[in-house]
């Protein structure tokens, strides 16, 4: 993929540019919303940008994508770059903004790196950049002519039908598609991106895994309220539970997200934390629904059970189906609740039968704990597949 001469001077530099690439993207980021203060109001995160999330996301896919160009040329990062393209086509995100990222960011890696950018070295990043860049835009180009839409144009007016509190801290949004047109597909474990108006006038958008499943004629979203003290991380979960009714609209992308259930002929886990068990709520649904057979494992922890969003579900849905089993773990539970339940999710009380496909989602040092306890019952790296809420930090963790 990489010519010869720009692999030998990637690897030459790539020490380097690994060493600064934290202050590469924080100025990066400062130049391009300098620019184009829009995309920082209307598409990117600003919760994510102002924790440093995003910067750290952006510099552990450049790392791994370079990385994984020299040490292993003859393959590509497919399934990270899936991962980004379906966020991206979840945004709307356009071919003409990888140019503008591309100015940008080039002008950020000179100021950093400064006379170390030779031509050579400009002209090797840029090849890296472009492969990079031209991989995402292939596959965003091929998720948007799946689902009937262009890119920038993602979006489609719904009205809200339904409200559920689950618990305090989370409700559930059920919808429909305003015009009357039936709701699109989507696969289980799939998520929505939802772009609310905020009192500034911001247009800001995130992503809600789909809690019902594929064969309900409404879709829903369920929604925890991020208490963010004025900060912006909350900003649009905050809105949705203070001032979203039933009747109200919303402006929601196609379903998007490489998180799907498949493998249907193998055992399966599906392990969740907190409100990590929304897609596993879709994927649960969809397997009652076709009466599914195999044995499946079901893994979730919770600070308490009062806490745990759409546990009655997630614990009929188990129980719906002919091989399956709940093991539901709380830091503070109930009276009577099993000793062995208690505290933070262990694997080592689940029988991981051979072949298992595992899906995982929740914050990501459960999601690391559990894998490493996948891998080391025998289950292959390829069969755990995993959603991030947000910038996925697992590249850039290390």
């Amino acid at each position: 993929m990489l010519s010869e001469r720009s692999t030998a001077t990637v690897r030459a530099t790539l020490p380097a540019v690994g060493a600064a690439i934290g202050d590469i993207a924080d100025l990066f980021y400062r130049k391009l919303f300098a620019a184009h203060p829009e995309l920082l109001r209307d598409l990117f995160n600003r919760g994510n940008q102002a924790s440093g999330d995003q910067r750290r996301a952006l510099a552990g896919s450049i790392a791994a994508f370079a990385s994984q160009l020299v040490e292993r040329p003859d393959t590509r990062p497919d399934v990270m770059l899936n991962r980004i393209a379906n966020k991206h086509a979840s945004l709307g995100v356009t071919p003409a903004q990888y140019e503008v990222v591309h100015t940008h960011l080039f002008a950020a890696i000179t100021d950093v790196l400064g006379d170390a950018v030779t031509p050579e070295v400009a002209a090797a990043w840029d090849e890296v950049y472009w492969l990079m860049a031209g991989g995402l835009i292939a596959a965003e180009a091929r998720l948007y002519a799946q689902r009937g839409v262009v890119a920038g144009d993602v979006w489609r007016t719904w009205e809200v039908v339904g409200r559920v509190e689950e618990t305090p801290d989370v409700a559930t949004f059920r919808l429909r598609p305003a015009d009357g047109s039936p709701a699109p597909a989507f696969r289980p474990g799939q998520y929505v991106s939802v772009q609310l108006e905020l009192a500034d006038g911001s247009r800001q958008i995130r992503q809600y895994s789909l809690s019902s499943s594929p064969g309900s004629p409404l879709r829903s979203i369920t929604v925890k309220h991020v208490r963010a003290d004025g900060t912006p991380d909350g900003e649009v979960s905050q809105r949705l539970h203070t001032h979203v009714r039933p009747g109200d609209r919303l402006r929601l992308s196609a379903p998007y997200g490489d998180l799907v259930l498949d493998h249907l002929d193998a055992p399966l886990l599906l392990a969740s934390a907190g409100i990590g068990c929304t897609p596993m709520l879709s994927m649960l649904e969809h397997l009652a629904e076709r009466g599914h057979r195999g044995p499946v494992s079901v893994v979730h922890g919770d600070r308490s059970p009062s806490d745990h969003a759409l546990r009655a579900d997630h614990a009929r849905l188990t129980a719906e189906l002919e091989d399956a089993a709940a093991h539901f773990w709380y830091e503070r539970p109930e009276p009577g609740h099993p000793a062995e339940r208690t505290g933070r999710v262990d694997l080592a009380a689940v029988t991981v039968l051979p072949g298992t496909h595992a899906y995982l989602c929740g914050p990501l040092p459960f999601m690391r704990d559990v894998r490493t306890r996948l891998l080391a019952e025998g289950v292959r790296p390829a069969d755990v597949h995993y959603e991030v809420f947000g910038p996925d930090l697992w590249l850039a963790a290390g």
